[in-house]
């Protein structure tokens, strides 16, 4: 079932003019479906801020045909924001306060852009720690996206990111490797994924932390795991909400701060995501990039116009596949009336029934 607009978020009317289905608040209210409320911790800075926002309410609109989705935007105050992502906040999100004694069926967290080595020295970190330790305790399932699966393994599990000599930067190949668990059934066996960090945490460092790997990549290592229980908490180091121009659009901000003077090297292109005639195309900007900003001339226009048509998405299914499996997952746990984390006669420990807790 549908996105419920439950609010005046322009990303409803934007998902809406896409074709997907938005349902009033009204309508939904004289609809006998059941519904899930699921938190959104956007965490990424101002210039991502309604871009993310869109990717994962599009995502999860998309994902299942058995509920009502209230999706609720929420962030933390200690990351510092623009004068127009402050206003889009107040007037749009929520206060975690509110959010927390609402309660939720489930919570995605975002990634987030970083300034010291050690992500504990992020103003973001303690408020962070909060949410996650309240999401740990009151709600069924917690996705955490990249740089928050970063923090959850390092504060929780003791595991700390290693960086890495390049960035793992591209879309990449990636297999199942534990098809039992409901999150990749019915989803290929093989399928893409796109990534964009420099730090990773290895498949070891997850094992030794007692949770199970999904689905990982020879190139880009794990991209799902899950916590013990197999459903309190679901790992991403990859980013399959990713639009199909994201990876592009990194390109553009990357290739303009080495101009500035930012990075002290151009950027490669992203891996098996630009076919010949477009990186000849990037090349060539970045070389006219590279004059005028020597000249001190006008910076040329990105060609995003020629590159972007040409340019192949072969993640969203899948994401929107394990998306799906992952809502059906929270919805067979979830109690409609109390809200509480687990069914009457769900284990806890282990409920999927999957033997793993």
């Amino acid at each position: 079932m549908p996105l419920v607009a439950h609010n005046d978020l322009p990303t409803f009317e934007r998902l809406r003019r896409e074709g997907q289905t938005i349902l009033s608040a009204d309508r939904a209210a004289h609809q006998e479906i059941r519904e899930l409320h699921i938190g959104l911790l956007n965490m990424m800075p101002d210039a991502a801020l309604e871009a993310t926002e869109r990717q994962f309410f599009r995502l999860v609109g998309e994902s299942n045909p058995i509920a009502q989705f209230y999706v609720h935007p929420f962030t933390l105050d200690a990351l510092p924001r623009g004068a127009k992502a402050r206003e889009h906040i107040e007037r749009y999100y929520e206060p975690f306060a509110a959010v927390r004694d609402a309660g939720l069926d489930a919570l995605i967290i975002t990634g987030a852009n970083v300034t010291h080595p050690d992500l504990a020295q992020e103003p973001f970190w303690t408020p962070l720690i909060e949410v996650i330790d309240w999401a740990m305790d009151n709600v069924t399932s917690t996705l955490c996206s990249c740089l928050a699966t970063h923090a959850v393994m390092q504060f929780r599990y003791g595991q700390a990111r290693v960086k890495q000599p390049a960035k793992i930067w591209g879309v990449f190949p990636h297999r199942v490797v534990e098809p039992r668990h409901p999150l990749v059934w019915d989803v290929n066996t093989r399928f893409d994924v796109p990534h964009s960090r420099w730090n990773d945490v290895s498949r070891a460092q997850f094992e030794a932390a007692g949770l199970h790997v999904l689905v990982e990549s020879e190139a880009a290592g794990v991209h799902l795991a899950v916590s013990p229980d197999g459903l309190r908490a679901v790992f991403f180091q990859g980013h399959p909400e990713y639009d199909t121009v994201s990876l592009l659009k990194e390109y553009k901000r990357d290739a303009l701060l080495h101009a500035q003077g930012w990075l002290p090297e151009p950027p490669p292109f992203p891996r098996h995501y630009l076919p010949c005639r477009e990186q000849a195309i990037l090349k060539e900007y970045q070389e006219r990039l590279g004059r005028a900003a020597r000249a001190g001339d006008p910076l040329p226009e990105f060609p995003e116009r020629l590159v972007a048509p040409r340019l192949d998405n072969t993640w969203h299914d899948t994401a929107e596949a394990v998306l799906g499996n992952w809502m059906g997952c929270v919805y067979q746990v979830t109690h409609r009336e109390r809200r509480k984390p687990f069914m009457d006669g769900i284990d806890p420990a282990d409920p999927l029934g999957l033997g793993w807790g």
